[in-house]
């Protein structure tokens, strides 16, 4: 993420989560950090944590005294385990390791952090930190994708040398980037109140048979996390979706479609109801073709070889949301997924289609590094206007879902300093 450009906002009620790993020697600065931006921080320590970071070093930065066990008399008398939780404005949980992430997403609540976690009515941020093998494992991915669809957010893990002695992704965020997360999140709560918007997001799938379809990689997860993004700012969102694997976004009208067809039928009923919309973000990785006569039964292998597909061209959903008329929304952004000659080919998908920003994206394996954007959970994208071209830096997804936000929010004349 970008810290450059993130104004750091104050007064806000922190409960630190503290998990066991090398990378809690951060949390240390981390407090001292949100302290100085005026931010109240309490401390919950995990018996892992408790091995790398001391109670006193945590009591001593912060301020406040340290919890640490769930059955402590006088701490659930003071102030009981669901009374702190609630407590906060948002819960962070910094280093965020395999096993407690695993553990949020089970819902066990056998500690005192875990307790919370599940107890709380408050937004969560987790910040990974683990080795590079653990953090991908399937297991762990899965729990990660598990946790986003419930809304909570997911700052790093970066890539770097680690304490075990290897290179990858799982070293957990820096201070300044944790900070500027927070930032962010509290700058687009209630952000641009009183919008609407419509997202596309996901696959689409083109029946060949009633067995087979022509399909593609899309996982769903940038669309769903802008989608989701403008809903925490305060956008009264739509988003039609194709076949996914993640669960519904909390807070927002989730229409789930098939074809590009019926993904355009139902952005155009999404578009002419209520007022004009003001913003429609079209990430959708929208199939370009379809079967023109889609067999009645299954397709069976015969002596007369593979059967012969005729296809035929698919509504171009962007271009048609982009036509200039009384119903145009205000702001229309695009996505283009290329392999090759990314900036010309997206630039005069910008222009060919009508659109104000197209977000391009270079899905290639070589430049993903064998990670991939469809299907991973980062993106590496390129912002696009008639006028300017900017290199965004390899980030998660829900990171990119933020920082468009907060340049349509900025497109609105919606400042920082408008919101708490």
């Amino acid at each position: 993420m970008d810290t450059d450009n993130v104004k750091i906002g104050s007064g806000r009620k922190i409960l630190l989560i503290v998990g066991g790993g090398i990378a809690a020697y951060k949390v240390l600065d981390l407090i001292r950090r949100l302290r100085e931006v005026g931010h109240e921080v309490r401390c919950v320590l995990t018996a892992g944590g408790a091995e790398f970071v001391t109670p006193l070093s945590l009591a001593a930065l912060s301020g406040n005294k340290i919890y640490k066990d769930l059955f402590d008399p006088t701490d659930e008398h003071e102030m009981g385990h669901i009374q702190l939780s609630r407590w906060a404005d948002l819960l962070l949980v910094a280093p965020a390791t395999a096993d407690l992430i695993a553990k949020m997403t089970m819902g066990l609540a056998g500690d005192l952090a875990t307790a919370m976690l599940l107890a709380t009515n408050k937004s969560v941020v987790i910040a990974p930190a683990m080795n590079v093998r653990m953090w991908e494992h399937p297991a762990t991915v899965a729990n990660i994708a598990t946790l986003r669809s419930r809304g909570i957010k997911v700052i790093g893990p970066e890539e770097g040398d680690m304490a075990c002695g290897e290179y990858g992704f799982g070293r957990m965020s820096e201070p300044s980037v944790i900070l500027a997360a927070i930032a962010q999140h509290f700058q687009l709560s209630g952000r641009l109140h009183g919008r609407r918007a419509l997202v596309t997001s996901g696959p689409t799938w083109e029946p060949i048979d009633p067995v087979r379809a022509i399909v593609n990689r899309s996982s769903g997860r940038q669309g769903h996390a802008i989608a989701t993004a403008l809903a925490s700012a305060g956008v009264t969102t739509t988003l039609v979706t194709g076949p996914t694997a993640l669960r519904d976004p909390q807070g927002l009208e989730v229409i789930h479609v098939e074809t590009a067809r019926d993904m355009l039928a139902a952005c155009i009923i999404a578009r002419d109801r209520g007022p004009i919309l003001d913003i429609a973000v079209c990430a959708a990785a929208v199939a370009d073709w379809r079967i023109d006569d889609v067999a009645p039964q299954k397709l069976k292998k015969g002596n007369r070889g593979p059967p012969q597909l005729k296809l035929t061209e698919n509504p171009d959903i962007l271009e048609n949301l982009s036509q200039q008329g009384n119903r145009r929304p205000r702001l229309v952004i695009g996505f283009a997924a290329e392999t090759e000659d990314l900036i010309r080919a997206a630039q005069e998908k910008r222009y060919r289609k009508g659109c104000d920003w197209i977000i391009a994206n270079d899905v290639s394996a070589s430049a993903n590094k064998g990670r991939g954007t469809f299907g991973g959970d980062l993106n590496t994208v390129h912002f696009i206007t008639a006028t300017t071209t900017e290199a965004w830096p390899m980030a998660s997804k829900d990171s990119v879902a933020l920082r468009l936000v907060d340049r349509i929010a900025e497109t609105f004349g919606v400042s920082h300093d408008q919101h708490p």
